[in-house]
């Protein structure tokens, strides 16, 4: 088969490297010093904070110095000598973001042109070229000048001429909807929204302004490309993830720049909290999974945003303290369709969401556990109860639930099927319990992969190696079933492994058994930045897979790509 894309096509700015972070507030602070002279009535910070504010509250499209010229009475030529302070060639320490040049190197040495088109003022946009020294990374660099250029489609034709190629066969990296998205677009080429920087919450003002792919690095797009010429773009990319928890949302966060035929498989065993209550009371299943998913699987910007911190919201006071919105709305609307599963169809076409949620059960049971002591447990508060013997087995009450069919023709049409992260007893494991899942897993045609848990799980996993984890899973879901398990092979420092370990959590790291597995193991850098200061989470959970890193050592794999590294 042709390769797909033959070029990739980058913007520059908050696409290649942060132009929003100091270099903006440079730019405002010059700005600021310009107005202040002209008569603004206000100190230097004060004018640089309203063009923040003024940014920030309307946008990234606002006429910033138009607004503060109409409020403050301020004549053309203060506002433009503001506006060539703002664009001048001052320009501080700035560097390409850490995956850029590794990236456009390996894009390379397959064979993909790899072009820079930047638009703005020319001297200024020719002094970050050189500071970032960028140059010599691409095969063509075109900077296109604000005031005297030409627009944007005219410089992406120049391209297509220049190097013979056709739009279906280019790809257009760049931040703003508005510009190379719309332009791209509009010329028939694909188009990459990086959601970083002013734009990353900008809504399409119409269809024009819809990228194909919303990533979040430039490290995504090797996969993005190879997928395409495997014949799998988003539209037909069919990815099934099974879990819960904590850790399935991760996996769907970031498979949502790859696929759009996404099948959430989510356990329904939960029985505290607020999923609790709700199971006792109303007798339905365990809608706290399903709602973390519903929110992971939304459109990203402000509006997931939004519904994240209203979904998750808990009560603090009265009858309803600790109880989870997101919980009563999956339960009001799954009374309202008449069963559970309606119900999650319902909000998923209400929330417009890219994908699916199914339960891997439609009926109401719960997860039990035999521990190395011959000890039965029942109920999910209970299986990961701390200070109990090792978990020998997991096992549903009753035995033999109800499948739903559509979860299982999914799991039998996936390109892909991932288990875990997540509590490997209560989260991931529940779903493979059910005999039509497991079935329809080890029956699938599908790329199997396990995500191994970064730490382990105090009441679980305790003092588990890399291969324990593996092997409780095979345990229940068969052997030669799993092709590929992932495991993550970023340590933290002293100072936080020793937080953890005050937790009574352990790092997950390769032991000598993983060689004699039945499975490729594969180990990466799949955690969050382990230098930052981390917030344990409520179910110790405690270091967090990253959703993108993971998503795109995934693809990768199943794209037979070079996995991407430091």
């Amino acid at each position: 088969m042709a390769p797909t894309f033959k070029a990739v096509v980058f913007d520059l700015d908050d696409t290649l490297f942060d132009c929003t972070g100091s270099l903006v507030e440079e730019s405002r602070l010059r700005a600021a010093e310009v107005l202040v002279e002209a008569g603004l009535p206000m100190s230097v910070d004060e004018a640089a904070a309203m063009q923040k504010e003024l940014a920030d509250s309307y946008g990234p499209y606002f006429m910033v110095f138009d607004e503060i010229g109409r409020r403050y009475d301020l004549g053309s030529d203060a506002l433009n000598a503001a506006f060539r302070a703002y664009n001048s060639e001052e320009v501080g320490d700035i560097r390409p973001f850490p995956d850029v040049v590794p990236t456009l190197r390996l894009l390379r040495r397959q064979g993909i042109l790899c072009l820079l088109l930047t638009v703005g003022h020319h001297r200024r946009q020719d002094v970050k070229l050189k500071k970032l020294g960028l140059e010599a990374e691409f095969d063509g660099v075109l900077v296109n000048d604000t005031d005297r250029g030409a627009p944007l489609n005219e410089c992406l034709r120049y391209f297509l001429r220049k190097y013979n190629l056709h739009p279906s066969e280019v790809l257009i990296v760049g931040d703003r909807p508005g510009v190379e998205i719309r332009a791209g677009n509009e010329l028939g080429t694909a188009t990459a929204q990086i959601l970083g920087g002013r734009f990353r919450l900008a809504e399409p003002r119409d269809q024009f302004e819809v990228p194909d792919y919303r990533i979040s690095h430039i490290f995504q797009v090797p996969a993005i490309l190879r997928l395409a010429d495997m014949g799998k773009p988003p539209d037909n990319l069919r990815i099934v993830a099974i879990g819960g928890g904590t850790g399935l949302p991760i996996v769907l966060t970031g498979l949502r720049a790859y696929s759009r035929k996404l099948t959430a498989v989510v356990a329904v065993t939960d029985s505290g909290r607020s999923s609790g209550r709700l199971r006792e009371e109303l007798q339905m299943l365990a809608p706290g999974d399903a709602r973390n998913c519903l929110v992971a699987l939304s459109e990203p910007g402000e509006m997931q945003r939004l519904l994240n911190d209203l979904f998750q919201y808990r009560f603090k006071l009265g009858s309803l303290e600790g109880m989870s919105v997101g919980n009563l709305i999956i339960a009001a609307m799954s009374d309202m369709e008449g069963g559970f599963e309606k119900g999650i169809k319902a909000i998923s076409r209400l929330l417009k969401i890219g994908g699916k949620v199914l339960p891997s059960t439609i009926t109401d049971c719960h997860v039990c556990a035999e521990l190395e002591d011959g000890t039965i447990v029942e109920r999910e508060v209970a299986v990961r109860g701390l200070g109990k013997p090792r978990i020998k087995r997991a096992f549903l009450k009753p035995e033999d639930p109800e499948a739903l069919d559509e979860t299982i023709e999914d799991i039998l049409a996936a390109d892909m099927i991932v288990l875990g992260p997540g509590s490997l007893f209560t989260s991931t494991i529940p779903n493979i319990l059910v005999p039509r899942v497991r079935e329809a897993i080890r029956t699938t045609r599908a790329r199997k992969f396990f995500v191994c848990n970064a730490m382990t799980q105090p009441g679980q996993t305790d003092g588990f190696t890399a291969s324990e984890h593996y092997l409780a899973l095979a345990r229940h879901l068969g052997e030669d079933v799993v092709d590929t398990m992932l495991l993550n092979c970023a340590v933290p420092g002293e100072e936080m492994a020793q937080r953890y370990r005050e937790e009574g959590a352990q790092v997950v790291l390769a032991d000598p058994q993983l060689g004699k597995l039945d499975v490729h193991v594969v180990e990466t850098d799949l955690v969050e930045d382990i230098d930052q200061q981390r917030v344990l989470w409520e179910k110790k959970d405690l270091l967090r897979h990253h959703p993108d890193k993971l998503a795109d050592s995934l693809c990768r794999l199943l794209a037979e790509v070079e996995l991407y590294g430091p």
